[in-house]
């Protein structure tokens, strides 16, 4: 009985071959929310505790078990080949990091298409910018992924999350994001509705009568942060390059897939609790995760651990 079961379970495609792990890290924000400052350097060179923050993103995706990177270069591009080239990330032995360079792309839906023609994802990938640090394990938000994947291929991908109470003053989170307000399945943990502070109507959001009929419960949420790191299946690439309409990754194409009832499909979400995750997109954000990488929040990233060769103090 043994026999069988083992014969059985080499058919499965997966423990046959090794699938290698891919992401694409955007290293370009497309925002001016950096400048003057960005005019002359690409932002994810900038400093977070005399690192830059692309070394910051990409450490960590190594520790997380990716093993090949694509690291799209739009403003400043030759700044950014040029140091990683220079760098120690080029000479890993299990890391591969290969960058994409455009000089006329203006939006991640036209990085996102570019990619997709360059026919370099082969599967599951995480998707991120060059501006994000972390140090969550994706191990049990992979896993379920593939596993929703495996019962329905309209789960096209799964966002991380994390809890943040805004300010009651400021209605704004300690990195300085405006309130999000998410509608959430509990039980089967699908994102049901993104909305941005900045698309509120008068305060309020208001909710397609559709969502309760098709769902037995909800959970809705304004103290959630979105982490700005996607697992996603290769179809997303595709869905961007059908699109041409989607070009920023939240307000256009989340939001897109949300209502379209045509195609159906799904994103859902990962919430982390302990770990850390955020996305450096405004000066006091900047600010806050610098302190926070001091403070030593976001172990193994410190001032005392070397990363490419530097140290962050």
């Amino acid at each position: 009985m043994v026999q069988r079961k083992s014969a059985r379970a080499s058919e499965d495609p997966e423990e046959l071959a090794h699938v290698t792990l891919q992401a694409v890290l955007l290293a370009d924000s497309f925002a001016t929310k950096f400048r003057p400052i960005t005019l002359e350097r690409p932002k994810v060179l900038l400093p977070l505790v005399n690192v830059p923050m692309i070394d910051c993103s990409l450490m960590w995706l190594e520790s997380a078990g990716v093993e090949e990177v694509f690291v799209f270069c739009c403003a400043h591009s030759k700044q950014v080949i040029d140091y990683l080239e220079s760098s120690e990330w080029l000479k890993q032995p299990n890391f591969s990091v290969t960058t994409i360079e455009s000089h006329n792309s203006i939006s991640a839906g036209d990085a996102l298409r570019l990619i997709y023609e360059r026919h370099v994802i082969h599967g599951d990938f995480i998707l991120m910018t060059g501006d994000t640090v972390s140090n969550i394990s994706l191990t049990q938000a992979l896993q379920e992924h593939k596993e929703r994947k495996k019962k329905d291929s309209n789960a096209v991908m799964t966002m991380v999350i994390k809890q943040s109470k805004p300010c009651a003053i400021t209605q704004q989170s300690r990195l300085g994001t405006d309130e999000l307000f998410m509608a959430i399945n509990p039980e089967t943990k699908q994102l049901l509705c993104y909305e941005d502070k900045a698309d509120y109507v008068k305060g309020t959001v208001t909710l397609d009568k559709g969502l309760l009929t098709d769902n037995s419960s909800i959970s809705l949420h304004n103290d959630m942060q979105d982490c700005y790191i996607d697992i996603c299946a290769p179809e997303v690439l595709s869905l961007f390059t059908d699109n041409f309409d989607y070009q920023h990754l939240r307000r256009h194409f989340v939001k897109g897939l949300l209502v379209d009832d045509i195609m159906g499909y799904k994103i859902f979400t990962h919430e982390i609790h302990s770990s850390y995750a955020a996305k450096v997109d405004s000066f006091r954000s900047y600010d806050t995760i610098s302190k926070d990488i001091i403070q030593r929040w976001t172990y193994p990233l410190v001032p005392d651990v070397q990363i490419s060769g530097k140290l962050c103090d």
